[in-house]
């Protein structure tokens, strides 16, 4: 891609990439203390065009972290808080009936819904039913929103982050496998460290009010979306991602004997396809022009651990999708 703004060789595009990432993550961190690692991620997924499942308790900023980052990349953010009585078209759209004062006519306008944004933030998305569930996932897949015959495509960039809180359960509708693997990233917010949380409470409690800077534009993140497309890979590093996830099925000959014992179903393809795409932006991000294995290992984490079911044995020995990710990398 050349244009007028952006560097016309892709290994200067790399190094403009690098230095905008390291100023995103300072601007970010004038709101956000810490979380550098899911800051890093989240921004791997949106250039990656994937989405990401972000899980944590209440009370961690997953909100404020989003907002953040669509303040600091220039972008529309929208939010969306679901709950059981949350129709589809409360998030897509409706269309209402308008009259043409000049003739008296009566006519159909559609009015856009807060999907019609660039950084989408469904909150609790497991607290609304699949009805509605169903219609942002087809959003996510399709770009587009179809009402009344009519396609409006979705504003580029296009990135829908969904959060679940793993502690209350009832009254939830859980996200079935299929839909789950929408989703590029399943990523956790963990608690702070103590110096963190202390960090928090001081700058919380204070009058003084952090101004978060544009450190990136739609455009830009246009542009660096198509350059992870040209990033290159070896051979060796498909093969490996491959092989990593056939690995987690357990009618695999080659299956690993605890893959067989503690799973029911293993990842499918779309889980290579992310890893890839994982690792080159994060190769990238960092200043690479080529990713490696350990950055498809760096990535596995966040890719396999929505794509992995368990069965009753893994239950009962008290062995987690992560525990099982790991011990197949440390293989």
């Amino acid at each position: 891609m050349t244009t007028d703004k952006h560097p016309i060789d892709d290994v200067q595009a790399v190094a403009a990439l690098n230095k905008s990432f390291l100023r995103l993550r300072e601007e970010i961190g004038k709101v956000i203390i810490g979380q550098h690692v899911i800051v890093e991620q989240l921004f791997t997924a949106l250039l990656a065009q994937g989405h990401c499942l972000l899980v944590g308790v209440p009370g961690l900023a997953k909100t404020l972290l989003i907002k953040t980052l669509a303040e600091a990349i220039d972008l529309k953010f929208s939010r969306v808080q679901f709950t059981p009585d949350l129709m589809p078209s409360d998030i897509t759209g409706t269309e209402i009936i308008e009259e043409d004062h000049s003739t008296g006519q009566k006519a159909f306008r559609f009015i856009k819904g807060p999907v019609f944004a660039n950084i989408v933030l469904a909150d609790e998305i497991n607290r609304t039913p699949p009805k509605t569930q169903a219609a942002l996932l087809e959003a996510m897949q399709e770009h587009n929103v179809t009402a009344a015959g009519v396609k409006y495509s979705l504003e580029e960039p296009f990135f829908v982050l969904a959060t679940q809180n793993p502690i209350e359960q009832e009254g939830t509708y859980p996200l079935p496998e299929a839909q789950l693997d929408r989703f590029m990233f399943n990523l956790w917010l963990d608690y702070p460290t103590r110096a963190e949380e202390e960090l928090i409470v001081k700058n919380t409690t204070s009058p003084l009010v952090a101004k978060v800077e544009n450190a990136l534009s739609g455009e830009d993140i246009q542009f660096y979306q198509e350059l992870v497309r040209r990033v290159p890979v070896a051979d060796n590093v498909i093969s490996f991602a491959v092989d990593l996830v056939m690995r987690t099925r357990p009618t695999e000959e080659r299956a690993p004997q605890f893959i067989k014992d503690w799973l029911r179903w293993g990842a499918g393809p779309r889980a290579s396809q992310y890893l890839i795409l994982g690792a080159k932006t994060r190769a990238i991000l960092n200043g690479r022009p080529m990713p490696d294995i350990d950055d498809v290992k760096a990535v596995a984490r966040p890719v396999l651990r929505h794509r992995l079911v368990t069965n009753f044995s893994a239950e009962a020995d008290g062995v987690s999708p992560v525990q099982i990710i790991d011990r197949l990398l440390n293989e």
